[in-house]
């Protein structure tokens, strides 16, 4: 480790929130909030940008 422990904590983070969003996208799991179905278009969207995040800090982590 570099001495930037925290980035790569919030890394593996956004890497394991990703990794759900792409279990979901696969499995076609469906998210109800009260009377509302949440669409799969929204993972799509959230797996882009945590997976993006995660690749970000996983590079300023490892510098």
């Amino acid at each position: 480790m570099t001495g930037r422990p925290f980035t790569l904590i919030a890394a593996i983070v956004f890497a394991l929130i990703a990794l759900v969003h792409a279990y979901r996208i696969m499995t076609e799991f469906q998210v109800v909030i009260g009377t509302h179905v949440i669409a799969q278009g929204v993972s799509w969207v959230a797996l882009v940008i945590t997976g993006a995040l995660s690749i970000g800090l996983f590079r300023e982590a490892l510098r």
